[in-house]
């Protein structure tokens, strides 16, 4: 007999899915069942949490729906704070959980696992579907996938009740086809401004992910300096138009104000991207042209002329229509650069040295996968970092800014680009919030530096407090001993001063599997 839970594994295979994130509970054996023989692998995380990190690293890395396995109740609550970070970046997640007996449901029996209302509390975060029935599971999944390919990515979760998983299902139709997202409209409107204009300048956001030769085509013809917001960064490496730098720098912010036309693409101007500092405005020009997928985005802000659309075929779609421009972009991108990175030392004099021990990592693992956590070396190259390999460079240090993103988001980017070398950067405080997914990286034989920044210290967090002229309170828990948690984790470990020549001599030794390297800060 098939069951409920055999055919979602099932109908996951024929939708593409090669890999789930999970931890195994009573209330999903059934799902377990469909496992056993299917070619879908499966990956064992150390915390719900860490599930949905890893299918968040999964998507970014191959731009896939990543997707997440947990239990009822508390498996879902605690991969909650990951599926809000896959929100705030636009991240394709599909996360399905349990769900007690549908005869029990808003009753407060007091069953394992329970919750008041499981789908109405996920409801606020994201799309969510219950399956009350074996006859739901394709049309379920089509939803799904359907709803992760259209308009802004995201979360999207299923329920399925512990009495429906056992029961007989019959075999699922075969998958809807998903569509593509189709090109904006008003594109001969949008060429004609770019075409009026003295010179362009463009923004580009995350929605350009995954699109970076359409990206440069359309660069090059406007002769446009392109800003990249972080989760940008990595396209049009080292291009004499990019200008791989945070809207919150003055010298960024002139750049757009003396632009005569702006064109944004696939970016949301979130607020701890284009106003880091909390100056209290944005860099939007009410004049600007933007593209986006999401029209809840597009109606946040004024603009000349909305494109709501995929970026990347609205820019294919633009560009047989503007014409080639020659405004010095290239001259006006270098004079950019150079004074945004003048200006991150004036704005903290240990920055520049953070920024270069990423740079250091560029250049000792060249092609690599940055993936972050929130710590100093990622804030500073997030306002000024030019990464070499297009969509290799993501963190959690902006929107939703959870801490303990890093080693799970880098498991599943890791296994998203096998034999690929990944770089988990994460500070001394972040590890402890998910120190257990370094076990995992060890389980699946990953190539993954976990590379800590060590100062002891939620060291931003005493910055801030001193700043605010309060007593620095609670920011100096003790730190894990290094070597001897490398240890425990069957790990190779290597510890080095904030020194560049030796951090590069240690990530440039031969690896295979995972390793520790810390590097060791002044407090």
């Amino acid at each position: 007999m098939n069951t409920v839970g055999m055919r979602l594994v099932e109908g996951l295979h024929a939708r593409g899915v090669e890999v789930i994130f999970g931890i195994p509970g009573v209330h999903t054996v059934e799902m377990y069942r469909g496992l056993s023989g299917s070619p879908v692998r499966h990956v064992t995380a150390r915390h719900e949490q860490g599930c949905a990190f890893m299918a968040d690293g999964y998507a970014r890395a191959t731009g896939k729906p990543g997707v997440a396995l947990v239990i009822t109740g508390p498996g879902l609550t605690n991969a909650i704070t990951a599926m809000a970070q896959a929100r705030e970046d636009s991240v394709p997640m599909l996360v399905i959980s349990g769900v007690n007996r549908r005869a029990s449901l808003g009753k407060g029996w007091g069953l394992l696992h329970e919750l008041p209302d499981q789908q109405a509390m996920i409801a606020t975060l994201c799309p969510t579907r219950r399956i009350t029935d074996p006859s739901e599971v394709g049309e379920t999944l089509d939803w799904a996938f359907a709803t992760l390919a259209s308009g802004r990515p995201g979360p999207v979760h299923i329920e399925v009740p512990t009495d429906v998983m056992p029961m007989e299902c019959p075999a699922l139709a075969a998958p809807a086809p998903v569509p593509a997202r189709p090109a904006a409209k008003s594109q001969t409107e949008a060429a004609e401004l770019l075409n009026a204009a003295r010179d362009v300048v463009i923004l580009a956001g995350g929605g350009t992910r995954g699109q970076e030769a359409a990206l440069r085509a359309l660069a090059e013809r406007l002769d446009a300096p392109v800003v990249q917001t972080a989760n940008a960064r990595g396209q049009m490496h080292g291009h004499a138009l990019t200008v791989p730098a945070s809207a919150s720098l003055a010298a960024v912010r002139a750049l757009i104000q003396s632009a005569g036309q702006v064109l944004a693409i696939g970016t949301e101007f979130g607020w701890t991207e284009y106003d880091t500092y909390v100056i209290g405005d944005l860099p939007a020009p009410p004049n600007m042209i933007r593209i986006d997928a999401c029209a809840e985005q597009l109606a946040r802000l004024p603009a000349a002329l909305r494109l709501h659309g995929d970026a990347g075929a609205t820019m294919a779609a633009l560009l047989p229509l503007v014409r080639q421009k020659t405004t010095d972009g290239a001259g006006r991108a270098a004079s950019t650069r150079a004074r945004a990175r003048a200006e991150i030392g004036e704005l903290e004099p240990m920055m520049p040295g953070r920024l270069e021990m990423v740079e250091v990592v560029r250049a000792a693992l060249p092609g690599c996968l940055i993936v972050a956590d929130s710590t100093q070396p990622i804030y500073a190259a997030n306002l000024y970092y030019d990464h070499d390999r297009p969509d290799g460079y993501f963190n959690a240090a902006t929107g939703y800014g959870a801490l303990g993103y890093g080693p799970g988001a880098a498991v599943g980017a890791a296994i998203g680009a096998p034999g690929e070398k990944v770089v988990c950067l994460i500070g001394d405080g972040g590890l402890q919030f998910s120190p257990g997914e370094l076990r995992t990286a060890v389980d699946e034989r990953l190539p993954i530096t976990f590379l800590v920044w060590n100062n002891a210290a939620y060291n931003e967090i005493a910055d801030a407090m001193r700043a605010a002229n309060t007593e620095v309170i609670g920011c100096h828990p003790s730190p894990l001993k290094l070597e001897p948690f490398a240890a425990a984790c069957d790990l190779p470990f290597a510890s080095v001063p904030f020194d560049p020549e030796a951090l590069h001599w240690a990530l440039a030794q031969p690896h295979s599997g995972p390793r520790l390297i810390e590097v060791r800060v002044p407090a």
